[in-house]
């Protein structure tokens, strides 16, 4: 497959589905008042998977990916998912998650490893460099891509990720402190 293919699999279609089966995910932890029942704890675990998998997208989606930057995708994933295990064993036992929202848990589950392979596809070999010990081309670390990706798929995407994931997980969490806070001063 060609990598133009592969970069409009992961700008077009994985990103965009990833960030609305995100908003789903709000929309079943909302139908099933999260606030009330898991509440605070779960809603924390959700911020720090947003952030565990966040900061690595938008590193990729502005660096250069190097060797070194691939490794750190690769933990923040693993981190990512062993946190995805810590937080369904616990909503489990304090509120009923449904078919549906276990299926939208699948997805994700899976469109960051897609997205991780498609990024390890088109940088096979700063991903090989890996594993001759190479993590580093001599140059800077971390330096913005010298072919960025355009502005205008830039802005409408992190748009949609402040519109459909930042605001209504803070949403999340606030309603989860305030609830906590009044059956503490009950």
């Amino acid at each position: 497959m060609e990598k133009t293919a592969l970069i409009n699999i992961l700008l077009y279609f994985i990103f965009p589905l990833w960030v609305v089966v995100g908003f789903l995910d709000w929309l079943c932890h909302r139908r099933t008042h999260l606030e009330h029942n898991s509440g605070i704890k779960e809603s924390l675990l959700h911020s720090l998977m947003f952030l565990e998998i966040g900061i690595p997208v938008i590193a990729g989606l502005i660096l250069e990916i190097t060797p070194l930057l691939l490794v750190f995708m690769i933990c923040m994933f693993l981190i990512h998912e062993i946190t995805a295990m810590w937080d369904v064993s616990y909503a489990v036992k304090h509120r009923y998650i449904s078919p549906v929202e276990q299926h939208i848990h699948s997805f994700l589950e899976l469109l960051p490893l897609f997205a991780l392979l498609i990024v390890l596809a088109l940088h096979w070999d700063a991903f090989m460099a890996i594993f001759e010990g190479v993590l580093t081309d001599g140059k800077p670390i971390l330096r913005l891509k010298e072919s960025p990706i355009p502005l205008s798929y830039l802005v409408p995407l992190f748009t949609g990720i402040l519109c459909l994931l930042f605001l209504p997980f803070t949403e999340e969490l606030w309603r989860s402190a305030r609830q906590k806070k009044s059956t503490i001063n009950k």
